[in-house]
């Protein structure tokens, strides 16, 4: 892994990493979550480097090497800078490997900038791959965590994290997986990610994972989501871009299977006929990490293959 940074159009250092090679079947830019940073993707850049692809990616505003205030505040305007920043690196990932097909991959909340990346930008992407994604909420689930995170925002600041806002969001997403049967006689609070104990007590010990973005940040990351699924922003799209979505079924990020049902649904009637969908029955919401996450390694490689070939 090399490790680097780009200056973004307007100042800010971005961390960035890559697991490069030579004359590369294709280029894979991640985009990756909430709470976490790209390095926990090498062994995923690792795979996808065998298999013939170069890899990148960059940690967010707010997030691992490229935070430079509390972890979780992505600053002012910050998801859209985080969009822009998305695509000035892609701009230049195609600088560096010329006339090679670049697919961005998303997994989360990376999964939801890339959701609205290609209302603005997807003429700039070959593809694109969703892991984990929350789909598209119906009026209830986008109206009123924004209402809540405005009011929290103005009455604690946009740069603090709220508790109130952290437990909307996953205060209930452990609970399926607590007990004796899931986590033995203890949990770690995160049994949720994956079914693998192991990466789990990884991403716990962690100490740049595990937050929740700023009450600001959450602002613009709802409004970026209700973006993503309107019905202007859809018909811009590139009807003929590839999508690859894949998901835990027991993943409680997309709601049971409806969100991300909408969501497919909605780009298939505005003309996208390019798109393929995959549950891992029984994986949860990191299925890079999963108990089989070779599998998915695998399945993604063969979706790669296809959507570059051409």
């Amino acid at each position: 892994m090399e490790d680097r940074t780009f200056t973004a159009s307007d100042g800010h250092i971005v961390a960035a990493y890559g697991w490069d090679r030579a004359d590369p079947v294709g280029i894979v830019q991640i985009a990756h979550g909430m709470g976490e940073h790209a390095k926990r993707y090498a062994p995923v850049a690792k795979a996808l480097n065998a298999a013939g692809y170069a890899v990148f990616a960059t940690d967010h505003r707010g997030h691992g090497g490229t935070a430079t205030t509390p972890l979780g505040w992505m600053g002012g305007d910050g998801w859209n800078r985080a969009l822009a920043d998305t695509f000035e690196f892609g701009l230049k990932l195609k600088d560096r490997h010329p006339q090679k097909p670049l697919v961005l991959l998303g997994h989360s909340m990376g999964s939801m900038l890339a959701q609205q990346f290609i209302t603005r930008y997807g003429a700039s992407i070959d593809a694109l791959a969703l892991s984990g994604s929350p789909g598209f909420k119906n009026a209830f689930g986008r109206i009123v965590p924004k209402i809540i995170a405005r009011i929290e925002s103005w009455r604690q600041g946009p740069d603090q994290a709220s508790t109130l806002l952290q437990s909307l969001l996953f205060g209930n997403s452990n609970k399926p997986f607590e007990g004796p049967a899931n986590t033995g006689p203890s949990s770690m609070g995160f049994e949720w990610l994956s079914r693998d104990p192991v990466e789990v007590k990884k991403y716990v010990d962690d100490p740049l994972c595990g937050f929740v973005l700023t009450t600001g940040s959450l602002v613009d990351l709802f409004a970026g989501a209700a973006a993503a699924q309107s019905a202007p922003c859809i018909a811009v799209i590139p009807k003929s871009l590839p999508v690859y979505c894949f998901a835990g079924s027991e993943d409680p990020v997309h709601t049971g299977k409806g969100d991300i049902e909408r969501m497919l649904g909605m780009w298939r009637a505005a003309g996208m006929n390019h798109i393929e969908h995959r549950w891992y029955e029984g994986a949860r919401h990191e299925v890079f990490n999963e108990t089989n996450r070779d599998e998915v390694v695998r399945d993604l490689v063969a979706w790669l293959n296809k959507v570059t070939a051409g």
